[in-house]
């Protein structure tokens, strides 16, 4: 039989070395990428529960005037929902409780933010907090795909009250909540952190469109 006398090619030792060099760089990058990815996950969430910890002033800015709205709660305090929060958009539904309760809590529950009406108060605001990012409680992580003209509904009391989106606006962590609104509306507003900002957080204003029978 006759002999195949071409030689081999082979991978010399040089090239060998600069493949294992770029592999191990690669999977380094990947590696440090996935380790920072996750800590700036926890370091977002961390801010995000300081801010809504601390956070007990809903300050309330109209042409230039800064004071807080005070609401008069009466009746018994209950531990069950009084109302749902839906906006299809997001597939989000959830209750809230009365805001004196001891479960209306972010860690918990959607929070009723204190200084809030409730959706039968003419002309009133209602005022809803949530925690954005990861984990079972971030109830309001999709907020950033709603937009201007977007509906929300509030059930409450056997009467569902129709919200649309007016104003979307951030506004810098500093311990109280700018919110700006139309006073001679009844709306609903919603407060959550930024989509990745870790500084600011955003507020949806919603004005009442119409109340229907349950």
């Amino acid at each position: 039989m006759p002999i195949d006398n071409k030689k081999k090619k082979r991978i010399s030792p040089s090239v060998l070395a600069a493949l294992s060099a770029i592999t191990i760089l690669i999977g380094g990058f990947f590696l440090s990428y996935n380790y920072i990815q996750k800590k700036k996950i926890i370091a977002y969430d961390y801010i995000s529960n300081i801010f809504y910890t601390n956070n007990e002033n809903i300050l309330i800015e109209e042409d230039g005037i800064k004071r807080e709205e005070t609401v008069t709660d009466d009746g018994p305090v209950t531990n069950e929902y009084i109302g749902y929060l839906n906006i299809p958009k997001i597939n989000l539904t959830k209750g809230f409780l009365d805001k004196r309760s001891t479960e209306n809590d972010v860690e918990k529950n959607i929070l009723v933010v204190e200084g809030s009406s409730y959706p039968d108060t003419d002309k009133g605001n209602l005022i809803l907090a949530g925690h954005s990012g990861t984990g079972w409680k971030a109830f309001f992580n999709d907020l950033y795909k709603l937009n201007k003209g977007d509906l929300a509904y509030v059930t409450y009391k056997n009467k569902k009250y129709t919200y649309k989106i007016v104003n979307i606006y951030t506004h810098p962590k500093t311990g109280t909540i700018a919110i700006y609104r139309n006073y001679d509306k009844t709306t609903l507003t919603l407060v959550t952190c930024t989509n990745n900002d870790a500084t600011t957080q955003t507020i949806y204003i919603a004005e009442l469109q119409e109340i229907t029978e349950q």
